[in-house]
């Protein structure tokens, strides 16, 4: 659905994006993750053919975007930036204004994509007495009007209060699952990226350095969190009897094939009252971080 092919970009002489490669399977939801400035809008803006590249090549559905934008884009919706609407008008006549532009559509159309978003009974009110929320789920409609088969969002929970971030967060996992939509989506808030991707790419500082099934992202070794009353001879007397491999905080790592039960009878052996012990997930969150600093190391 989307190809980057070693996409490079320089804003005069700040490299924005260095040889990006990047492919994007169709009927996935595909998070695009980074730091502020990492390069995250600059892909996008090559893909909506709003950025021109100064080298490589970005293809979306089948069709080359410099050369041909308008063969591209034409099953794409999409949400790039902060989207403007004309306050004073209802978001039924936003819709009918901004679909006009490219192609006009039915009132059937602009009804359904109400409908999706969750507009219904607000579509005849005029858009500056719109939430942030109700904005956001406006843009999400105009995206939607054309039928697209691949929408393309840069960081559409931004800015929501918790309500709103779930009320996106479903709405997301809605277009993909029934409307078979393939989307692609910025964003900062890895939990929810967590929840809603199958699959992620990682940019940092223009480059990629992360990119497969959110899946990978979770650590396969044995972590757990260990409270008890004497943790430095605990962990000392576990080190020593090969039951862990290391320690941090309240964190330990067992060693290939021990479970918790065999650690505390160790650790209650040894007289050491436990407190509370149980497994430890890594995050995408935990994932992001440590890759994260891991590049900033590699730049000092």
């Amino acid at each position: 659905m989307i190809e980057l092919s070693r996409v490079s970009k320089y804003f005069g002489q700040r490299l924005a994006l260095d040889a990006l490669t990047l492919t994007v399977p169709e009927g996935v939801v595909f998070g695009l993750l980074g730091h502020n400035g990492a390069g995250k809008s600059t892909a996008i803006g090559i893909l909506l053919g709003q950025v021109w590249p100064s080298d490589g090549q970005a293809r979306v559905c089948g069709f080359d975007v410099t050369r041909n934008r308008s063969r591209a884009l034409a099953p794409v919706g999409a949400i790039f930036e902060t989207p403007a609407f004309y306050d004073y008008l209802s978001g039924w006549r936003n819709l009918e204004i901004l679909a006009g532009y490219t192609a006009p559509v039915s009132a059937r159309r602009i009804t359904e994509v109400l409908d999706w978003v969750g507009l219904t009974g607000r579509e005849r009110s005029a858009v500056r007495t719109y939430s942030h929320g109700m904005r956001s789920r406006l843009a999400l409609a105009q995206a939607l009007l054309p039928n697209p088969e691949l929408l393309i969002l840069d960081e559409p929970g931004d800015g929501l209060d918790p309500e709103g971030i779930h009320e996106m967060r479903q709405t997301i996992l809605r277009l993909n699952r029934e409307l078979g939509l393939t989307i692609l989506f910025s964003s900062h808030q890895l939990n929810e990226v967590e929840q809603v991707c199958s699959h992620i790419a990682v940019l940092h500082s223009g480059r990629k350095v992360f990119d497969g099934e959110v899946r990978e992202t979770s650590d396969e070794r044995n972590f757990a969190r260990l409270r008890v009353g004497d943790f430095a001879s605990a962990t000392k007397e576990l080190l020593k009897s090969g039951l862990i491999t290391s320690a941090n905080g309240e964190v330990i790592e067992l060693a290939p094939s021990v479970e918790i039960p065999a650690l505390v009878r160790r650790v209650v052996e040894l007289g050491i009252p436990v407190y509370e012990v149980g497994p430890v997930r890594q995050t995408l969150e935990d994932f992001y971080l440590r890759l994260s600093e891991q590049e900033r190391q590699k730049q000092k």
